[in-house]
Formats: structure tokens, sequence, C-alpha cells
């Protein structure tokens, strides 16, 4: 029998979420996460916001790790003023995402950030953000889509070597790289769409699109072979 690799997804944590008869605090995520992750071939295992102390414990039992979509970076983070167009902020979920950030770093786990996440990853080494622009989140609560094109040689383009239209939805964007970091995707406007580190430093990538929403698995499934 083949052993399917076991992958963390984080979640948010909402205040009242409803189902049935229920309006509870919750944590909870978008089915199409591990969806993603089991048509990819993988477990799909959920990690709520916990204590950042005990991030380095979860993902030593993880294969992989996936820092889902969500709400904006809390600008502090990154030493930033926050914009009137920034969203409110979410320190808990802030805190236990960067830290398994750093524990998957340190351990040497195949991490891939998703929106939020790539933002995130800039960030916990040492990145800003630009906490505003146009044009990739066109309608509210509506994913839109734009072509992204692969920087040659990176692992994005060993990946997904051809321009591709993209599931997107957000208005925060990477400023400046964090250390280590290199672009792997843009937009036609020049936005960086994907970063990742060199080869030495593992299996790294951060997308600034929404994988989940779409029907291409390649970005997943080669999370999925680094984890196996």
């Amino acid at each position: 029998m083949t052993v399917r690799p076991l992958i963390g997804v984080s979640t948010y944590l909402e205040r009242g979420a409803r189902w049935g008869v229920w309006e509870l605090a919750a944590a909870l995520l978008p089915a199409a996460y591990p969806r993603m992750v089991q048509r990819a071939g993988g477990l799909a295992a959920m990690l709520p916001p916990d204590a950042p102390e005990h991030a380095p414990a979860a993902v030593a039992r993880l294969d992989g790790l996936v820092i889902a979509g969500g709400p904006d970076v809390d600008p502090a983070r990154y030493g930033a003023e926050r914009s009137p167009r920034t969203g409110p902020p979410a320190p808990e979920r802030d805190a236990w995402e960067l830290a398994l950030i750093d524990a998957a770093l340190a351990a040497g786990v195949p991490l891939l950030g998703v929106c939020r996440g790539m933002q995130l990853l800039n960030v916990a080494l040492g990145g800003s953000l630009v906490q505003h622009l146009d044009g990739h989140a066109e309608v509210v609560g509506v994913f839109g889509g734009h072509p992204v094109k692969p920087v040659p040689g990176t692992l994005y383009a060993g990946i997904v070597p051809e321009e591709l239209t993209v599931p997107t939805y957000h208005h925060q964007s990477v400023e400046r790289l964090g250390a280590g970091l290199l672009p792997s995707a843009y937009a036609a406007d020049g936005t960086v769409e994907a970063v990742e580190l060199p080869p030495d430093r593992g299996w790294v990538l951060g997308v600034q699109w929404h994988p989940e929403m779409g029907e291409d698995l390649r970005v997943m499934r080669a999370l999925i072979t680094a984890a196996s």
C-alpha cells in the first residue's frame, strides 16, 4: 500500500460561523484546500491556531505544510504603519503561522504558502508588503483570474513552465523580498506572483494566487512529491 504523505494546512479562527442550527466560534478552512491535497495524493490535516511554542512539535509530525490564504498580515510584523485599506489584524493566526513557517524552515519540511501564506513567508524572512494594489481582486467575494509568467530556471518554472491564467483574489503583495527569497513568477503589471528559496534551503514555494480554486494540481503534486 502506498503511504500518502500527511500535509498540514493552517486554518482560519472565526468568532462566529453558522452551520445547521449552530452559530459558534470555529476553526475553519474552505473545503477546496483539503480537497486539493487529497486529489494530489496526500492526506490533509487542519492546523488551527495554537500557542507558537507548539509549532515545532506539530511540524515534526507532518510530511509537508501549507499556509493557507486569509486576512491581511498585521503591518506591525514588518515594521509598517497600518494603511486605511488594510484589513483588521488576526494576531493569533499571525503568531501561529509565523511559528509554523519558522519550524518548517528549520526542519526542512516542504512548505507551500498560498496568497496570505506567500506574504507571511516573505514577512517571516524579513520582507515587507505592499498594503494595497488594484486589479487583483475586482469583485468582493468573487475570484478573478490573470496570467502569471514563470521565471526560467526556478523551482516554479520547473513545475509550470508556461504562462498560466490562475485564480486570484488579493489586494496585497510583496514589496521588499525577504532574505534569500527569489521571485519565480510575475503578473503582467510586474507584481511578484511567486517566490521561493534556493534548492539548498529545501522545497519552499509561495504563490500569490489560489491554486485550490482551479483545476491545475501541478503545484500541489510537486509539494506531495517533495513530501513523499
